[in-house]
């Protein structure tokens, strides 16, 4: 049996804590994205007070599998995983179910703060 690493642990917590329906999504969202090679649905909303978009991007996008996510109109650099999670640069080491997930997570650990453009090299 293989070692249990702190990464397997982590993702492990984060799925569990997703489908226990922790109320971080909606519930047009899937409950799991593993295996799902489609890009998400599109979204619009306030959440905290803060503006979150997500929607397919225009052109290739390296990590992000053409998917854009905006916190108050600044780009909230995403990556979807090999398992189809995602992840963003402010919440890397918390996988979600979603693009709309990170971005929600992202003003969860922003609190408050403004989202600073990510560089591009």
């Amino acid at each position: 049996m293989p070692e249990l690493s702190r990464r397997r642990a982590l993702t492990a917590a984060a799925v569990v804590a997703t489908t226990a329906g922790t109320g971080t999504w909606s519930a047009s969202a899937p409950a799991t994205a593993a295996g799902h090679h489609d890009s998400p649905e599109t979204f619009d909303e306030v959440y905290k007070g803060r503006r979150i978009q997500g929607r397919p991007a225009a052109g290739h996008h390296h990590h992000g599998a053409g998917y854009a996510v905006f916190v108050d109109g600044v780009e909230l650099h995403v990556m979807r995983n090999a398992d189809g999670t995602w992840i963003s640069v402010v919440s890397h080491y918390d996988p979600v179910a979603t693009p709309r997930a990170a971005a929600r997570a992202a003003v969860d650990e922003l609190q408050g703060a403004p989202l600073l453009p990510f560089p591009a090299n």
